[in-house]
């Protein structure tokens, strides 16, 4: 089956949105605005430690999101990762769809778009590209793009510093719930964790008001580290409204997933959040998702679970967490 990619309906200078990407009205961006005057959590690295711990585990708790900056990843290599993405995208379609993924049969890894299952589902405005970026031992280099050929050298380079950045963000979640500092990565799998690269494309939309890039959810990831362009359109859902997460260059959006809300038994939040659409540019961002192995055993750590705060939730492995998501079955 041919696949409708929505770069290519962007191109065909679309006057009205086809009605599968027109939203519900409790769903549109004009019907949902964001609240105006808040700002999300931004935070330095380069603070004193104790103050670090402090700051994060606030908005983990409070916002299930922040913004980093001062993380050391030079924006040289920032801006050479959005470059091999948008290079990427910019290819003929032709040679796009030879890295085309179907996750209906299990193969996720590729260029994508997501279909619906029924003729009442509603389609996001965004094509994809995604593939696992570390362990090594486990990476399929035949899924990464070889145009431009710079990519595999960009995107492992950049793995190392998202490495990096995972150790440090990981163990100061980890002190902020008063546990060893390397606590949260052993749960997650610890050498083993993986990285996912997931590169969304939001091509110009003809009527932004009445569409999503990305519908409301939260990732399934213990954390994403997002980097996007500088065209605004992330918000994430805070006290019943929606706020707008402003463009900050060489800043890392970081998102609480789910993981981390289950081993922290409800402690941090995994943030629901939305991708809207721009009618004159095109958007993009690079997340990382940090996932562990599909065998890791998630569940409320025991020394955050006592009579007076009981197991949140049910232990399982990442496997079966991914399959009942994936087919919205109750946790």
């Amino acid at each position: 089956m041919e696949v409708k990619r929505v770069q290519t309906l962007a191109c065909n200078q679309l006057k009205e949105l086809p009605p599968q990407f027109i939203r519900l009205a409790n769903e549109r961006p004009e019907n949902t605005k964001a609240m105006e005057g808040v700002t999300v959590p931004m935070i330095s690295l380069s603070q004193p430690h104790n103050l670090l711990v402090k700051k994060i585990n606030e908005a983990a708790s409070e916002w299930g999101f922040f913004v980093i900056t001062d993380h050391g990843i030079s924006q040289k290599l920032i801006q050479s990762l959005q470059d091999v993405g948008q290079e990427f995208f910019s290819l003929p379609q032709k040679e796009k769809e030879t890295y085309a993924n179907d996750p209906s049969s299990g193969k996720f890894d590729g260029y994508g778009t997501k279909m619906t299952k029924n003729l009442e589902q509603k389609v996001e405005w965004v094509d994809y590209y995604f593939h696992l970026m570390s362990p090594h031992s486990k990476l399929n280099f035949e899924m990464w793009p070889k145009s431009p050929p710079s990519y595999r050298e960009v995107v492992q380079e950049y793995n190392k510093e998202m490495l990096r950045v995972t150790d440090n963000i990981l163990e100061l979640l980890s002190e902020g719930l008063e546990l060893e500092s390397k606590t949260l990565k052993s749960c997650l799998g610890g050498e083993e964790i993986e990285l996912e690269m997931k590169i969304n494309m939001y091509p110009p939309c003809p009527q932004p008001e009445l569409a999503l890039g990305v519908e409301p959810h939260t990732d399934m990831s213990a954390i994403t580290l997002l980097v996007p362009n500088d065209v605004p359109g992330l918000q994430v859902w805070k006290d019943n409204n929606w706020v707008a997460v402003n463009y900050l260059q060489n800043a890392l959006f970081v998102h609480i997933g789910d993981q981390l809300e289950v081993l922290s038994n409800g402690r941090y939040k995994s943030v629901l959040h939305r991708s809207l659409v721009n009618k004159e540019r095109k958007r993009m961002s690079w997340a990382v998702f940090v996932a562990p192995p599909h065998e890791v055993v998630v569940g409320p750590l025991p020394p955050l679970v006592n009579d007076q705060n009981p197991a949140k939730f049910s232990t399982k492995t990442y496997a079966e967490y991914r399959y009942r998501k994936f087919n919205k079955i109750p946790q």
